[in-house]
């Protein structure tokens, strides 16, 4: 019996699904294993390099991409990071991760220094900090060549909000962390995929598909660094285990605190998901901000609608 996660199992002629909540945040999902027979997820490796530099590609990079205000741009081994040309947050980075433009894999190493180059743009900053992916333009990046983008603001955003407003009134009420009562239950069990200082567990109420969580002992990005190399290497055996399972687009969202709140029970967690039926034509409009903060990034503003009338 779960504590924390209610699931409700219905068989019919047809197949067999289930209703699932997430009682922390109130969120609710539906599995429905059979639809897995349809087959509208074929294996397929995506696309492939047509040998032209992009803007993110080294021979662009260290020229044609912003700069902070000091006049440089943030390194740590490949990866390279510097402001996003077209912010939808008061700070919003990029680190492009790999120098190779459509590399088959990203590498261990490459995710950690991406890691560090985001920590370096965003360490200090006042606001709710995430560290974000979005892998191929069927996870809705807009570009291909690999790059992580990272946003701080005021306020945390939906998602984001609701674990961490639920994680206060959790420990108010039971004197312990969410974290620390989770693991204890999850620990060793069906859903703990590995680790034990850094586990990483199916998540039991997914946000798509195959949604992995890393629980991290810590709150804000300013205390991330002495975790990479570990996050890095999870984060790895993920999508080693997506490519195994057919999967080559995904999403991730490193969820953290803002720095200088009090210390209210909550506890940063990187979470990823699977991106099925990439379609190489077409990039999704649906990505990080949409799939894993539950907060949309529209184009249009909702006073020039009017204007496609006439």
């Amino acid at each position: 019996m779960d504590s924390f996660f209610q699931i409700e199992e219905y068989r019919t002629d047809a197949g067999t699904f289930q209703y699932r909540r997430d009682l922390l945040t109130g969120l609710r999902c539906r599995i429905a294993p059979d639809r897995t027979q349809r087959g509208i997820d074929p294996p397929r490796a995506f696309v492939p390099d047509d040998g032209v530099p992009c803007v993110f590609c080294p021979e662009r990079v260290h020229s044609e991409t912003p700069v902070f205000s000091d006049g440089t741009r943030i390194t740590f081994g490949e990866s390279v990071t510097f402001p996003n040309l077209y912010p939808f947050a008061k700070r919003h980075v990029v680190t492009v991760i790999t120098a190779a433009h459509a590399p088959p894999e990203v590498t261990v190493g490459q995710i950690e220094d991406a890691l560090y180059g985001q920590i370096s743009a965003l360490s200090g900053e006042e606001g709710y900090v995430s560290c974000n992916w979005n892998a191929l333009p069927s996870a809705g990046a807009s570009m291909l060549h690999p790059h992580m983008q990272g946003i701080a603001d005021a306020a945390p955003t939906v998602h984001a909000g609701m674990a961490i407003s639920r994680s206060a009134d959790f420990i108010r009420k039971t004197g312990t962390r969410y974290r620390d009562c989770l693991l204890e239950q999850e620990m060793g069990g069906p859903r703990h995929l590995f680790g034990d200082e850094l586990p990483f567990v199916a998540h039991a109420v997914p946000l798509g598909e195959k949604e992995v969580r890393a629980y991290l002992p810590i709150r804000t990005i300013d205390e991330l660094e002495p975790w990479c190399g570990l996050l890095a290497e999870g984060i790895g055996r993920v999508l080693s285990l997506y490519r195994r399972a057919g999967h080559f687009a995904y999403n991730m969202a490193l969820v953290c605190d803002a720095s200088g709140r009090p210390d209210e029970g909550f506890r940063a967690f990187c979470s990823l998901i699977a991106r099925i039926n990439p379609g190489p034509a077409a990039m999704s409009d649906s990505a990080f901000m949409e799939r894993m903060h539950l907060e949309p990034v529209v184009l249009t503003l909702p006073e020039d609608v009017r204007a496609f009338l006439h």
